[in-house]
């Protein structure tokens, strides 16, 4: 059935009106809590911006709280808390747990769910454009700003199911991302496992089992569609017209915030940034063995040898001296065909549950996207 016939069956000829926020419900915030009335410890949460869900960005006393929470607005739960400030928009479903939210940074409506459900609202906010003042992008969204955005209003039954479609993506999205969860910690676990030898298997320094140099290209090389992936210092690789190499290599950060984290496995022709590091296994060792290794021990590494409690630049000696156990071949080999499968399922884009997980993003965001596409009015499409 097709989501037209679908829809119009739900509707069963009803037109579905659209209603500002304003019209029906009431915007509302907390009271404004001062600095001095916060702290790095305490009580109940307080969250300033869009990091509810997250953690807090402070602490209020339970006196407070609870005079606050008695004498001025304070949401309900099930009601969905919207971002009017930093990432705006950002909204989350109140779960009811104690904890209390700055004022006009953090907003939510007060509506008759006998009319319109939260859930449903909650579901038509993610595509909601919230740029809605003149000009285009805003820095925050004001009440006014908000009472105008229009929502379609489909007959209750229509809204309760268009909410058990899009949770039962939600959940499944959900199940998928805790399985992944699982399968990261029992990955983190066998690596140590697999990674720990006695003192009787043999320690090398990373330059004795690899060359180590650097690539020549800056950021501001890559091209939007070129033919080779260029390598710089995020996680995201860059494409370039151009290759420095054709090897197998272990790629990571020589500065910025992925130093000690960001590695790849590079296979075949690419290009390098002047300020990451190429690390090219040689052939007494294997490959994703030091690929594995370094994942498992080199973050601590450098921050044991770094005189800074921050590290932000690796420096060539740090590589070189990094100390790596090489048991033989053969062993090598087995520890990198289980630390693969997990590797596989952990992080692949194309077969493991990174990708399922992202399928059913797509999917959820495109019936999303049909079930709330409601036909609008001229005089709702031309406001």
């Amino acid at each position: 059935m097709s989501h037209l016939s679908y829809m119009e069956k739900l509707l069963d000829g009803v037109e579905v009106e659209w209603e500002a926020l304003g019209d029906i419900g009431k915007v509302s915030m907390c009271k404004r809590v001062l600095k001095h009335q916060t702290s790095s410890k305490g009580d109940v949460p307080f969250y300033k911006i869009g990091t509810f869900g997250k953690e807090p960005d402070a602490y209020i006393t339970r006196e407070l709280f609870e005079e606050y929470k008695t004498k001025y607005s304070y949401p309900q739960a099930g009601e969905v808390l919207i971002s009017a400030s930093g990432t705006i928009g950002r909204t989350v479903i109140f779960d009811g747990q104690d904890s209390y939210f700055q004022d006009s940074n953090i907003v939510w409506i007060e509506n008759n769910e006998s009319e319109i459900l939260n859930k449903y609202l909650y579901y038509f906010y993610q595509i909601v454009n919230w740029n809605v003042a003149e000009g285009g992008t805003i820095k925050r969204l004001y009440n006014d700003n908000l009472r105008k955005i229009k929502v379609p209003i489909p007959p209750l039954n229509v809204q309760a199911e268009i909410v058990r479609i899009l949770d039962t993506f939600t959940e499944l999205t959900a199940e998928l991302t805790a399985e992944l969860t699982a399968r990261q910690q029992q990955y983190a676990y066998y690596r140590d496992q697999l990674l720990t030898f006695d003192d009787e298997v043999e320690w090398k320094t990373l330059e004795e089992v690899a060359v180590i140099g650097t690539g020549s290209h800056n950021t501001q090389d890559a091209l939007e569609e070129g033919e080779y992936v260029f390598y710089a210092r995020g996680r995201e690789p860059l494409r370039l017209n151009t290759f420095d190499f054709d090897e197998t290599a272990i790629i990571t950060a020589g500065d910025g915030a992925g130093v000690g984290k960001v590695f790849h496995y590079a296979q075949g022709k690419y290009a390098l940034h002047q300020r990451a590091y190429r690390i090219v296994p040689k052939e007494n060792v294997e490959p994703r063995f030091v690929y594995h290794y370094i994942l498992e021990y080199f973050h601590r590494y450098i921050h044991q040898v770094s005189v800074n409690s921050s590290v932000t630049s690796l420096r060539r000696p740090m590589l070189l001296n990094f100390p790596i156990q090489v048991p033989s071949l053969t062993e090598q080999k087995r520890i990198v065909s289980i630390l693969d499968k997990f590797d596989a399922l952990t992080t692949s884009l194309t077969e493991g549950l990174p990708r399922e997980i992202e399928l059913r993003q797509q999917q959820y965001e495109h019936y999303r996207n049909l079930l709330l596409s409601f036909p609008k009015s001229e005089v709702v499409a031309h406001d």
